[in-house]
């Protein structure tokens, strides 16, 4: 195809997924989607490749739908899949690591061949078990586990396998209302995907998704030829559970138009859900590098051939089953700064210190509101990101997910809480020739009639997040109640009514000497009360 007939198409299918997103993002119930951003939409080839994203959604998601979907066709071959099919999983091990995941994929037909699929994966406000947390110790005890299943056979809902797992979760008519805008987004892709084909007078998606996966092949193996050969390496502590720390150990070999990524030497699997399954591991490995070297080519299958990622079986970033994995995000969030940091000497001017935002914390609240009815909220913020090697880093703002932080009328709406403070954090940014981005202080009551049930997932409390090239960390994480006592930062506990719970985010990591930052910058920075302490860049 020519360039410029190539590029209306993929438009056209970003498009596509784009308002497939719109679907889901205006029918969904939960604010986790509705606000948060929790979600992704993919169009794929009828081998599972994927042709295209929304521009919106959790970008790892992106990354592991068209695992999950080629996972799909080995249980149910592509001659048995029908007009108006919608199979669901949220197997950790084939989707996306953790049970409050849902992946849905529905397959799209054009004058009566199978020529696609259409892909969605909502975060669940509640899939039953132990609230989503990080003190499990297997599986099992974090929710009920979906087998790849047909929840929709020829446009009839499967009721038996539905009633089934609505009476396993706190809020079913929530847990319900997202997967019916799954379901929805789904049907949006595939028919607009049929009116596409139809303009374009393509007999399907196979020509023109291999075309587009040439392109984004090319453009990132043009990106990491520019990488000069060798092999560089980097060491991430994180807090872990209790007193066992972990650490990632990231080894980055380059050579010619091809990269890998080794874990290598990384800390064995534990007995608590921060283990990260593997395909969490390669979405937020495979990511992070395209980011860097060649951010603005659009995302798709070919993206991501020229990188190959291993982890060693039985690790925190490989865990076999049934290895408690609910907090991955607690481990995997963290591969991106790995990664940057290995590149530094030799990418100085295309990577970015450590985020405090990752990886990201989060709290939930789960118990009975003021009119006796049972419900489950998240509350999504971000500590600052690690700065650039051209600007500060942005304050408040998740990295390398992109889960929005949402409204916070929404959030008091829904749930007996009162958010008295969401404020910048000052001196949270660490100090360099660039600053960390400011993390937050969030303080939020309790006016429950009950006490609630509160879960948290947390790190960076003893290792906060590191800076590049002579830059400082930034500051690190806190979580107290308002009488002074600490919560656990990876347990649940419980919150009674009139206490508060006192958030405090960490900030990221500074680039460069302190020394060296424009004094007019520090003026600026100081004369608006983001940094109180000179002394930290002389």
């Amino acid at each position: 195809m020519d360039p410029i007939t190539l590029e209306v198409h993929w438009s056209r299918l970003i498009a596509i997924a784009d308002e497939a997103a719109t679907a889901l993002l205006r029918t969904a119930f939960s604010t986790i989607v509705r606000e948060s951003n929790d979600f992704a939409t993919v169009l794929m080839d009828a081998e599972g490749h994927s042709v295209s994203e929304n521009t919106g959604g959790i970008a790892s998601f992106s990354c592991i739908l068209p695992r999950t979907t080629r996972a799909l066709l080995q249980r149910f071959p592509a001659d048995s899949w029908r007009p108006g099919d919608v199979v669901i999983t949220n197997d950790p091990w084939l989707a996306t690591g953790h049970l409050p995941d849902i992946t849905a994929v529905s397959p799209i037909f054009h004058r009566g061949r199978l020529v696609g699929f259409a892909g969605s994966i909502a975060h669940s406000p509640d899939v039953g078990g132990a609230l989503w947390g990080a003190d499990c110790q297997e599986v099992f005890e974090e929710g009920i586990r979906i087998p790849p299943t047909r929840i929709i056979r020829e446009g009839a809902w499967n009721h038996e396998v539905l009633e089934l797992f609505l009476a396993n979760v706190r809020v079913p008519r929530q847990v319900l209302g997202d997967l019916e805008a799954q379901v929805t987004a789904n049907e949006v892709s595939a028919a607009r995907v049929a009116e596409f084909l139809a303009d374009a007078g393509l007999p399907d998606l196979a020509e023109l998704g291999a075309a587009l996966a040439e392109r984004t092949d090319a453009a990132m193996r043009a990106a990491i030829a520019a990488v000069p050969d060798g092999e560089y390496h980097a060491v991430q502590e994180a807090d872990g559970f209790d007193a066992e720390v972990t650490r990632i150990c990231c080894t980055v070999r380059v050579s010619g138009d091809r990269m890998e990524i080794d874990y290598s030497g990384t800390s064995p699997q534990v007995g608590r859900g921060i283990n990260c399954v593997f395909n969490y591991t390669h979405a937020y490995s495979v990511y992070p590098v395209k980011c860097a070297l060649d951010p603005f080519t659009p995302r798709n299958e070919g993206s991501y051939r020229a990188i190959a990622v291993h982890a060693p079986p039985g690790s925190i970033l490989n865990p076999a089953f049934p290895a408690p994995v609910s907090a991955r995000q607690l481990t995997g969030h963290l591969l991106a700064g790995a990664i940057y940091r290995a590149l530094a000497p030799v990418l100085p001017d295309r990577i970015i210190a450590d985020c405090g935002s990752a990886p990201s914390m989060r709290c939930l609240f789960s118990g009975l509101d003021r009119h006796g009815d049972r419900f489950s909220q998240v509350l999504f913020a971000s500590g600052g990101m690690g700065a650039t090697p051209q600007r500060d880093g942005l304050s408040t703002t998740a990295f390398p997910t992109n889960a929005g932080a949402g409204s916070i009328e929404a959030f008091e709406a829904v749930a007996p809480l009162v958010v008295w403070r969401k404020q910048f954090r000052p001196d949270s940014g660490g100090p360099g020739r660039f600053r960390g981005g400011l993390g937050q202080e969030v303080e939020i009551e309790v006016r429950a009639p009950a006490p609630l049930r509160l879960s948290l997932l947390s790190d960076r409390r003893d290792h906060p997040a590191l800076g590049v090239l002579g830059g400082k960390p930034g500051a690190p994480a806190e979580i107290l109640m308002s009488d002074g006592t600490r919560p656990h930062p990876k347990s649940r506990t419980m919150i009674a009514p009139g206490m508060r719970l006192i958030m405090r985010y960490p900030g990221g990591g500074g680039y460069g000497p302190p020394a060296e930052r424009d004094p007019a910058a520090l003026a600026a920075d100081l004369r608006d009360g983001v940094v109180t302490r000179p002394e930290d860049y002389r």
